[in-house]
């Protein structure tokens, strides 16, 4: 046996006062989490399918100096195989197995509902409406001659809802009116360039059906096995999911055509060299949406936070100079998206090489690509806590965009 791990996500954490490596599965094969004390996080890194399982022991031992008992190495593999985290024969089947039962289900359910926001839909009324009355903006009149675009966070309610509420309220017609809503959301678990599903998205409103003519181009273009290899992390990704409700909050409940698109890190553009503009296809994927938008009042929501610092992200804590440093760069990025400039936009993002973890890179350069020539008007900014000690913070911001007339 050579044990590999599959693709999870791993975080410190403290319980009980001790810590640990905290084991989550993004495509959710199930729903167990493992907590790893963090001695043993080490002996992790020879779960790589190059070492056989009874001598990852004596390779940790050489590697570290330090010696793990035989059995713990293997009561730790059997924990992993047990929870469907290697990647063997047995989580293969499982999650064949919770592909077909999320594809025959009639809607991908919420997964924050009752936990993030409301499940009864009354009462995300009331909560969405009380973040809207409290907003003093306006409505933005729509000119549909060209699509229209919005940036919207996806950090949860409570810390972004002003800035949700700006937005939204300020998109407020584009959101009624829209014949189809283009969602481009982060991919937070996955390094797929794009993710697709056909999958429809409900919320606690009712359901918004996919466009699945549209999606199988994209998958034409793509390659089926490629566009739909990450599919189960539609399941669990909250980017979609928390834009999806305030889209259908806007609409007063009413359905609307959507193409749910995950995207995935835009890192590999920062080491080799390349741009997403050559990409052939980013391209590809670009000029099918384009020729969907045609003869429609469409909609592209960019759901993408911006900078995540501090101890909580693996950064030096965050002081009065530092947030002020974090405004500055901030207001670069704004800048460039108030232009519609996403060559301009990548570029701010490259030469730091993303040195602030702006979440939402891949979602607005593709909004900005495929609006052309537009200009923004900005919906609200805030610099959100993230830890106890308010040393780390994540910032969000709102837009929106008019597009360039076809």
């Amino acid at each position: 046996m050579h044990p590999k791990l599959r693709n999870l996500d791993i975080r410190p954490i403290v319980y009980e006062g001790f810590p640990y490596i905290l084991l989550r599965d993004p495509q959710r094969l199930t729903d167990q989490q493992l907590f790893v004390p963090q001695p043993l996080a080490t002996v992790l890194a020879f779960f790589d399918g190059h070492h056989r399982l009874d001598e990852v022991p004596e390779v940790h031992r050489r590697f570290y100096g330090i010696s793990i008992p035989d059995d713990l190495v293997h009561r730790l593999a059997e924990a992993l195989d047990e929870a469907f985290m290697l990647d063997n024969d047995r989580s293969a089947a499982r999650r064949a197995e919770a592909l077909a039962e999320y594809r025959s289900a009639p809607f991908r359910a919420p997964a924050l509902a009752g936990a993030g926001y409301p499940d009864d839909a009354k009462a995300l009324w009331n909560l969405l409406q009380d973040y809207l009355e409290a907003s003093d903006v306006a409505a933005e009149a729509v000119d549909w001659s060209a699509p229209i675009g919005l940036l919207s966070p996806h950090i949860d309610y409570p810390r972004g809802g002003r800035v949700y509420a700006h937005v939204w309220k300020r998109a407020a017609q584009a959101a009624r009116e829209a014949e189809l809503v283009i969602l481009l959301g982060v991919d937070h678990y996955g390094a797929d360039p794009f993710t697709l599903t056909r999958q429809n998205y409900a919320t606690p409103y009712g359901v918004l059906p996919t466009e699945t003519a549209i999606v199988d181009r994209l998958a034409a273009v793509l390659g089926e096995e490629a566009a739909f290899a990450g599919e189960l992390r539609h399941r669990g990704e909250h980017s979609l999911e928390l834009v999806a409700v305030w889209l259908h909050h806007l609409r007063e409940g009413r359905p609307a055509p959507v193409v749910p698109i995950l995207t995935g890190s835009f890192h590999p553009f920062m080491l080799n060299g390349d741009t997403p503009s050559a990409d052939p296809k980013i391209g590809a994927v670009l000029e099918v949406l384009r020729r969907a938008m045609a003869g429609r009042r469409t909609l592209i929501v960019a759901s993408g936070d911006l900078a995540h610092v501090g101890p909580a992200f693996g950064g030096a804590p965050l002081d009065a100079a530092g947030r002020r440093t974090l405004r500055t760069a901030d207001e670069e990025l704004l800048d460039a998206m108030r232009r519609g400039d996403a060559a301009g936009f990548f570029s701010a993002i490259r030469r730091v090489q993303n040195r602030n973890n702006v979440c939402g890179v891949a979602p607005i350069y593709l909004t900005l690509r495929l609006l052309g020539q537009s200009r923004g008007e900005p919906a609200g900014y805030a610099i959100c806590p993230a830890d106890e000690q308010n040393t780390s913070v994540v910032s969000v911001a709102g837009m929106v965009f008019q597009g360039e007339k076809f």
